[in-house]
C-alpha cells in the first residue's frame, strides 16, 4: 500500500521560506517521478513542480520558478519542496504526488498516488 505523507506546512509572512517534505512508502521510491502541485480554495489543483527518478530533471510551474526548488533523498525515500520568496497568493493546500512513469510530468493524470496535503497560508 502505497503512502505519502507532507509535512511542514504553516502560517508564515510574505518574504519568508517555507520547506516541504514528504515521505513515501509502499513503492521503490527511486523508479519514479515525483511532484508537488497545489490547491487553493475555489481552484483547481495546479502543477508547482516535480522531478525525475533520479533528481537529475525537474521542473517548475512559471509562478514559482526562481523562488521554489524541488529535490530529493532517494536513501530516505523523501521528497522535498523549498520554498523562498513566499507571497499571498501561494496560499494554497500543497499534495505530494508519486508519478505513474519515471521522467517527471507536469499533468495530474500522470502521477498514481496523492498524499493528504498540506496547508500553507501566506500573510501580506
Amino acid at each position: 500500500q502505497v503512502q505519502l505523507v507532507e509535512s511542514g506546512g504553516g502560517l508564515v509572512q510574505a518574504g519568508a521560506s517555507l520547506r516541504l517534505s514528504c515521505a513515501a512508502s509502499g513503492r521503490t521510491f527511486t523508479r519514479w517521478a515525483m511532484g508537488w502541485f497545489r490547491q487553493a480554495p475555489g481552484k483547481e489543483r495546479e502543477f508547482v513542480a516535480a522531478i525525475s527518478y533520479s533528481g537529475a530533471d525537474t521542473n517548475y510551474s512559471d509562478s514559482v520558478k526562481g523562488r521554489f526548488t524541488i529535490s530529493r533523498d532517494n536513501a530516505k525515500n523523501t521528497v522535498y519542496l523549498q520554498m523562498n520568496s513566499l507571497k499571498p497568493e501561494d496560499t494554497a493546500v500543497y499534495y505530494c504526488a508519486q508519478g505513474r512513469l519515471p521522467r517527471l510530468g507536469r499533468s495530474r493524470s500522470e502521477y498514481a498516488y496523492w498524499g493528504q496535503g498540506t496547508q500553507v497560508t501566506v500573510s501580506s
